[in-house]
Parts: C-alpha cells; structure tokens; sequence
C-alpha cells in the first residue's frame, strides 16, 4: 500500500482534531498532518494516541497529543491551552468527539442521555468557546462532524439525532457568528463509515441472520439504498477540502457524506 505524500496546502496552519486517536478522527488528523498542518490530537486513550503521533510523525507530519475527557467542563479550555503553549496558535478545529449508545428508547437511561449531549454538543460548544478568540485572530476555520441522523431521525437513534440536530444547528449559529469574525463554519454528515462501531453493528447483523459479515455489509448497503460503505479517509478528505484556504466561500455548510442515504431535499 502506498502512502500519501506531504502536500503543503495547510503548511503554517495548527489544527486540533478531537476523538482522533481512531476511526474518522484519525484519518483526519492524518490527512491534516500530510497536507502540512501540525496537528493536536485529543481523546480519551494515551496509547492510541501516542501511536497515532508516531504515525503522522514517521510519515514526515507534526502532531502532538493530549489525553483527556471532554466531557469535563474545563477539559476544552485546558486543550486550548496545551495547543497554544506546544504551536503558538490555532487555525483549524474539527469536533469529531462523541459517540451515542443507539437502542429501544424506553431502555435508554437518563444516563445514556445526559452523556451523548456531554461529549459531542457540549465538547464542541466548550471547545469553541474557549478557542474562538484565537480562531478570530487567525481568522481560522471549525468543521463539526455531526451525522445523518441529525437530519433523518429513527427509532434506534433518538439520542445521537438528537445530538446531532443539536450540532447542525450549533454550527448554523456559529456560521452567523463567524462571518461577523472571519472564522469559517461547516459541518459534515458522515453517513455509514467503516469504524470500530460499525464492523459491531455488522457483526451484529451476521449473528442475527447467521449469514457472513461481507454478506451483512450487502445487506446494509441494499437496505440503506446506498452505493457502498464509506471509508474514515472519506470524511478526512473532505474536511482537508473544506478547511483550505482557497475554499472560503464554502460557509454554513451542512454537507451529507452518507453514500445516498439522506433520501430528502
């Protein structure tokens, strides 16, 4: 497998990715760190993260770390803090932190609830509150990673597209706070990615039909009406797109990357 080269379109920029010690995370923080920014990968697991450094870093990219939850009201403040103490600023954020517990919604606690909102809305919220001062002096950009069930609400998902809707319209907010700053505001919409999470669910679906999990990829795929299964490097290059400079007019955006899923205007 060949790797990608260096690029030096984000050269200059520093760029905190969150929930990047795996899957969609990851691959961001990777595809930002080749296209030349350096980068500041925050999640919960050292060793993930540590490894994930070593990676961008033997392949030529600049990146540090941060252990820490979130979920903690002065956890962003203090990854703001750490960012511009290593890089002496910041230009990009990606809020990619947060997963939600799917279920029957008459079993899903109180508990479930409060911390599907913890992590991804109010992570985000935080992180950008505390960083918003330094994004407007660099006149820098934030892509939040939301998801398709913020858009198409079902029964499995109450809290994730509830969260996610939450996310959309935090961004749409932030977007009209950011023309007045000269800060750039997107978000993106990942629809099925291949991630730790959905190779369960797969697995999930081959035990119950007792069919393979290649079989149960199909199955997904033809149920969903979509044309594959997306890949972590789908959204990263997406957002290494939004996040150039030369793409400025791209503002407010909620970009579906689901593979056809969302079947509404």
């Amino acid at each position: 497998m060949t790797h990608p080269t260096m690029t030096n379109t984000l050269s200059n920029k520093v760029a905190i990715v969150t929930g990047a010690s795996r899957g969609i995370g990851k691959a961001i923080a990777l595809k930002l760190a080749l296209e030349g920014a350096q980068v500041m990968l925050a999640a919960g697991n050292a060793e993930l993260l540590e490894e994930t450094r070593t990676e961008i870093c033997d392949r030529g990219g600049h990146a540090a770390w941060m252990s820490l939850d979130l979920r903690k009201p002065e956890s962003p403040a203090l990854l703001v803090e750490k960012t511009l103490a290593q890089f002496g600023g910041i230009d990009i954020i990606v809020n990619n932190a947060g997963a939600t517990k799917r279920g029957d919604f008459l079993a899903l606690s109180e508990e479930d609830w409060m911390d599907g909102y913890a992590l991804k809305l109010f992570g985000a919220v935080r992180l950008l509150r505390a960083a918003w001062p330094e994004l407007t002096k660099r006149k820098g950009s934030v892509v939040n990673i939301a998801g398709v069930g913020g858009r198409t609400p079902g029964t499995q998902f109450t809290i994730g597209g509830s969260v996610n809707a939450a996310l959309l319209s935090f961004t749409k907010a932030m977007a009209d706070q950011g023309v007045k700053d000269g800060v750039q505001v997107n978000a993106i919409n990942p629809g099925a990615v291949r991630t730790a999470r959905l190779t369960g669910r797969l697995q999930t679906i081959a035990k119950e039909k007792g069919i393979s999990a290649a079989d149960a990829e199909a199955v997904m795929v033809a149920d969903s009406g979509i044309v594959k299964i997306g890949e972590p490097e789908d959204v990263a290059n997406l957002v290494a797109f939004m996040v150039n400079p030369q793409n400025r007019y791209l503002h407010g955006a909620l970009v579906d990357l689901d593979g056809g899923t969302t079947k509404t205007m």
